[in-house]
C-alpha cells in the first residue's frame, strides 16, 4: 500500500550536535615538576615560576647537603678523631692558709698528664695558661712554654701556684675554708686555657681555643710533709664544648 511510504520527512529521534574535541594537554602541565616547570618558567606555559625557582633551590640544597654528609663520614673513616684526655695524675699542696686580712697563702704545684689518642692527628700549643680557683675566685697562674705534640703521644704539664692572694671571701665560704681545713683536703680547681691547632698529614687547621677544668680534692701536707688528709687520687679532667673550632 502505498500510505506507509514516507514523505520525505525525517520524525526519528534528533541526530546530537558533533562534540568538540578537547585540545591534546601534555602529562604534568598541571604540574610543577622540575622539567615541565623549567620549560614553562621561559615559555609562560606553568603559572608557578615561584614554586619552580623553590625546588630548583631545595634541590641544589639537598645535593649540598649529601656531598657535606658523604664528606664527613670518609673524613672520620680515614682519621678517626679523638678527643685529647687531660689527667692530674698528682697535686701537692704544702702551704693554704688564710689569714685574717683576707688573704690566702699558697703553695700548689700540679702534675698533667695530655694523652693525644690519635694515630694521624698531631696538635700544636702555641700557648698554655693554667689558671687556680678556690671558691669560683682565681688566686693563682701560669703560662707554659709552647710544644708540639705527635700522634699517639703523652706529654706532662708541671704548673706551680705560689704566692698569696687577697680572697674576697664571704662568712659562709670562711666557714668552708675552715672545715675542710680540719678535714685536710680543699676543693681547687684548676683551668687549663690553651691556644693550639691541628696537623693532619700536610694540613694545618686555624687556631683555636679550647678550655679543660679539673674539679680537684687536695690533701694538705704538713710541715714535716706527711698528709693531713688521705692521699691524692688521679683526676679525669672535663673539656668546655663552649668553643669554636676554627675562627
Amino acid at each position: 500500500m502505498a500510505g506507509n511510504q514516507l514523505n520525505g520527512a525525517y520524525y526519528g529521534p534528533s541526530i546530537p550536535p558533533p562534540q568538540q574535541q578537547k585540545p591534546y594537554r601534555r602529562h604534568n602541565d598541571d604540574g610543577c615538576g622540575f622539567c615541565s616547570c623549567l620549560c614553562g618558567c621561559f615559555r609562560g606555559c606553568c603559572g608557578c615560576i615561584f614554586n619552580c625557582i623553590l625546588s630548583i633551590i631545595c634541590k641544589i640544597l639537598t645535593t649540598i647537603i649529601i656531598i657535606i654528609v658523604i664528606l664527613g663520614f670518609l673524613f672520620w673513616l680515614i682519621v678517626r678523631p679523638n678527643v685529647v684526655d687531660f689527667t692530674v695524675n698528682d697535686a701537692s699542696l704544702t702551704q693554704f692558709n688564710f689569714t685574717n686580712n683576707n688573704t690566702l697563702h699558697y703553695d700548689l704545684a700540679v702534675n698533667i698528664t695530655i694523652r693525644n689518642p690519635n694515630r694521624r692527628v698531631g696538635i700544636y700549643y702555641d700557648n698554655i695558661e693554667t689558671l687556680a680557683f678556690y671558691k669560683d675566685v682565681r688566686f693563682g697562674s701560669q703560662t707554659l712554654g709552647q710544644f708540639f705534640q705527635h700522634h699517639k703521644n703523652t706529654s706532662f704539664l708541671n704548673p706551680v701556684f705560689k704566692g698569696q692572694q687577697v680572697l674576697p671571701l664571704n662568712s659562709d665560704q670562711i666557714s668552708e675554708f675552715d672545715k675542710e681545713k680540719n678535714d685536710g683536703v680543699f676543693d681547687i680547681d684548676v683551668k687549663i686555657l690553651l691556644n693550639v691547632r691541628f696537623k693532619l698529614g700536610l694540613f694545618k687547621s686555624g687556631k683555636a681555643k679550647p678550655k679543660v677544668h679539673c674539679d680537684l680534692k687536695v690533701p694538705l701536707k704538713s710541715s714535716n710533709g706527711k698528709l693531713v688528709g688521705n692521699g691524692f687520687q688521679a683526676t679525669d679532667c672535663d673539656w668546655d664544648y663552649q668553643w669554636k673550632l676554627f675562627h
